[in-house]
């Protein structure tokens, strides 16, 4: 299979199985909030707040340096080079996921009492330190699969471990009787760590397997630890700092509720809606460019290799209006759906209210997810976590002053500025390494488009006596005719023609992804 060939299947794999995954584990959350509240959901997601820092600290920036010096010896030819900046990563890895364990272990009634307040996150936070060392090197395979563009072993080792992890947690939860939320957050966490050994394990067996494909002892492989340190280092601090900051501020966010006046049961709650269960509905539907995202850090590695500065900027300029398209009518839909949305998945109106405020959010969340990723491939890597500290430093002073003042006001404002002010940093430094071509007339035409099709597909349905209800069925009808009509629309306006599906074709043929928007 060919380079833009296996890019191009790759990419619709992880995208495909993101989607399934992220069904199964939204199925998982409206299963999990109904066993344990949100106030449930928002202890737990207290919880996995430290595991994000636990887990940054782990991985260290391994990940991205492996598919990085990975994607730097394919392009060389250097089969010897491959083998070892993986052993090398696992090597980093393995130093840096059990200090991350240790640390987590002996210092949890410290993080759970001071950093938490919550005695109840005690017991969760031992567990979780387990599966660090797991997670850090299974973050070292998953980056040499990437590279490789061989992500279909991943991707089916992904899925295999989120079905351990929920059916572990199923069967506890649902054997166990007269639990609290103390020992269900302990239960779904060791969940998390069964299924994380487990995908260590599965992904070794296939690396094993993989390497043997390359077995030239030709090429030289010194020099790849200090190319390793060179790049996972520098990344790991500034993440050090981005992760620390982001758990800070979720940390503020409970106790800024409390201090405008909620109870704490209260406070929890109100978090769990926004981040355990508005969000993940939002967000769904980003798994398809974020999984491109991934998958363009080694083609735009080799592109810069090869000093191909006009392909640089077709794949950019091509990925980000394809990917404005789309967050457009995601954006109108939510809005217009929001309702449905929060009463048919969750029955909760209070999520459908949230869903539909944070529905503006989306074109900018999206692009910045493609963008950071993109950097990353440019080697821009360290730009983006400048961009991202930054932020989260103005954040945590916002959640600081405001909520308790504002209360979810000020934690709507918050999340507003912060996901624009870094997307609007990241988009610059982009347009200044690479040039950056948008077809404005065309996608003020699809954001009319995407209006249009949300509003035809609810007067046709309510014409055939189909209104919009509060049932999955419903929901589903309703979002498949808009998207029907979306793409119709685009086709109808110009914003996409003839000529962009030649352009996917022959880029398939070529091999390559080749310019231009």
């Amino acid at each position: 299979m060919s380079r833009g060939r296996a890019v191009l299947f790759n990419t619709l794999l992880l995208t495909v199985t993101s989607l399934l995954m992220r069904s199964v584990g939204m199925m998982f959350q409206v299963w999990l909030s109904n066993k344990i509240g949100p106030a449930g959901i928002g202890l737990f997601q207290l919880i996995m707040s430290v595991s994000a820092l636990a887990s940054t600290f782990s991985i260290s920036g391994i990940r991205f340096a492996t598919t990085r010096l990975v994607s730097e010896e394919l392009g060389r030819g250097n089969a010897a080079g491959i083998k070892v900046a993986v052993r090398n990563g696992m090597l980093y890895a393995l130093c840096f996921g059990t200090a991350a364990a240790l640390a987590l272990f002996f210092g949890a009634e410290f993080i759970g009492t001071r950093w938490i307040r919550d005695a109840r996150t005690i017991l969760s936070l031992r567990i979780l330190a387990l599966s660090l060392p797991c997670f850090a090197l299974s973050a070292v395979l998953a980056g040499y699969f990437t590279a490789v563009t061989r992500v279909i072993k991943s991707a089916a080792v992904s899925i295999a471990e989120q079905l351990i992890r929920i059916g572990v947690v199923v069967a506890a939860l649902t054997l166990s009787t007269g639990y609290t939320l103390e020992t269900a957050c302990a239960i779904v966490v060791a969940g998390g760590v069964v299924g994380e050994i487990a995908s260590f394990v599965m992904l070794y067996v296939l690396y094993v397997h993989d390497r043997r494909r390359y077995n030239s002892r030709k090429a030289s492989a010194q020099g790849v630890m200090k190319r390793l340190l060179g790049i996972a280092v520098p990344l790991a601090l500034s993440a050090y700092a981005r992760s620390a900051l982001l758990t800070l501020e979720n940390l503020l966010v409970p106790r800024g509720f409390k201090k405008s006046g909620a109870s704490a049961e209260k406070a929890l709650a109100d978090y769990g809606i926004i981040q355990g269960m508005a969000f993940p509905v939002i967000t769904f539907p980003s798994a398809l460019f974020y999984a491109l995202a991934e998958l363009l850090v080694p083609e735009l590695t080799d592109a810069q290799v090869g000093n191909r500065k006009a392909e640089i900027s077709g794949i950019v300029s091509r990925v980000l209006y394809f990917c404005l398209l789309f967050a457009i009518v995601i954006t109108v839909a939510m809005f217009a759906f929001a309702d449905a949305l929060g009463m048919t998945i969750y029955n909760n109106a209070d999520v459908g209210r949230y869903i539909r405020i944070l529905s503006f959010l989306l074109p900018a969340y999206f692009m910045d997810g493609v963008t950071d990723g993109m950097l990353r491939g440019l080697g821009q890597h360290m730009h983006s976590m400048k961009f991202n500290i930054l932020d989260s430093i103005l954040s945590v002073l916002f959640v600081y002053f405001l909520l308790p003042r504002f209360a979810m006001a000020g934690y709507i404002f918050v999340i507003y500025f912060a996901e624009l002010f870094n997307f609007s940093l990241s988009i610059h430094r982009l347009s200044v390494v690479t040039r950056i071509r948008l077809p404005l007339r065309k996608i003020l035409m699809a954001a009319l488009s995407a209006v249009g099709a949300v509003n035809f597909s609810a007067l046709l349905l309510r014409a055939a006596r189909l209104p919009l209800a509060n049932t999955s069925m419903s929901l589903t009808l309703h979002l498949t005719l808009t998207a029907v009509l979306y793409a119709a629309l685009l086709f109808l306006t110009g914003c996409v023609v003839k000529g962009d599906l030649v352009k996917f074709k022959n880029m398939i043929k070529s091999g390559g992804l080749k310019q231009s928007a």
